[in-house]
């Protein structure tokens, strides 16, 4: 019976790698480089490598490993295909079928984004649920769907693309990177709270410690804690946009838990509770008691969540 399984966290800088007993303990963490030079042409050889490094260090047979599990940025498919990877400079990559023919191991892919959400709901802030919706709040907005304790990943692997909801259709200051104009990403993000800031910043008319030429999302959430009075326009701005779409997603999915994860859930439960206000005003009935969390697993997410792919 196996023992063991690999999860692997494809970035754009870093491969995170860790392995783990199939009960979801962690025995060991690495990092190698991701090659991306020549179209990234070494990150999966590279992959296969420092797995079968590992497995020989620890005398492993392949009877013990239950799989590899590997997140990556971009859409996968059901057979663990990806069309493009921009961050990594892939076009086309049949990422399972090359990496299972290296190893001789069962390989599962899924989308980084997707894969941190299941890893938070084995073994992080949704520990205990199989039905969740993560929002990682970060230079963008990324997220993930677990239905059934199983990836919503959709007909063209664009499930959880929750940063890309139109929550503004009249927004047309500044366009999102996907090139459509009020997305979520773009006043959720760590980037959208600097341009709210802004935008605030522009038209106040009362004393702020908050300067625009420097402004960041941080800075806009300690301020608001020490109640600077700009500082509370700006996240209450945030919270109207990030709330109510949590609110809009609840009434399709109805997840048993909102998971917030990223960079800017930092600020911690003083933004979790400027969202939830607006999150239960929002929220149909039977969803208004739906909790928001932090996320607990940070960084690991992916390799958690990569894991638990393999396990399924």
């Amino acid at each position: 019976m196996a023992k063991y399984v690999f999860g692997i966290d494809v970035g754009g800088t870093t491969v995170k790698c860790g392995l783990f007993s199939i009960d979801g303990t962690v025995l060991e963490k690495w990092e190698i480089v991701t090659r991306t030079e020549n179209n990234g042409e070494h990150i999966l050889p590279d992959v296969a490598e420092t797995i079968q490094a590992k497995i020989a260090e620890r005398e492993l047979e392949a009877v013990d490993i239950a799989g590899i599990g590997i997140g990556v940025p971009g859409p996968v498919n059901d057979k663990g295909e990806v069309p493009v990877a921009v961050n990594l400079h892939w076009g086309y990559k049949n990422v399972a079928g090359e990496l299972r023919s290296k190893l001789g191991l069962p390989v599962y892919v899924g989308n980084d984004a997707n894969v941190a959400a299941l890893g938070e709901m084995w073994m992080g802030g949704g520990r205990g649920t199989k039905n969740l919706i993560m929002v990682t709040l970060g230079t963008g907005v990324g997220g993930g769907i677990i239905i059934n304790g199983k990836i919503l990943t959709g007909s063209h692997g664009a499930g959880g693309e929750i940063g890309h909801a139109n929550v503004d259709p009249g927004y047309t200051k500044t366009t999102c990177n996907c090139g459509n104009q009020g997305c979520l990403e773009q006043f959720a993000s760590a980037t959208g709270i600097v341009n709210l800031a802004k935008e605030e910043l522009e038209k106040a008319d009362t004393d702020t410690c908050l300067k625009a030429e420097t402004v960041s999302a941080k800075e806009v959430f300690d301020a608001y804690k020490a109640k600077d009075a700009v500082a509370e326009r700006i996240v209450a701005r945030f919270a109207e946009y990030l709330g109510n779409a949590l609110a809009v997603f609840a009434a399709v999915v109805d997840p048993e838990v909102f998971v917030i994860g990223g960079g800017v859930s930092k600020a911690g439960q003083t933004l979790i509770d400027a969202v939830a206000k607006i999150y239960r005003r929002d929220a149909f009935a039977d969803c208004k008691e739906t909790p928001l969390v932090l996320a607990e697993l940070g960084n690991d997410a992916g390799i958690y969540g990569a894991a638990k792919l393999a396990l399924q």
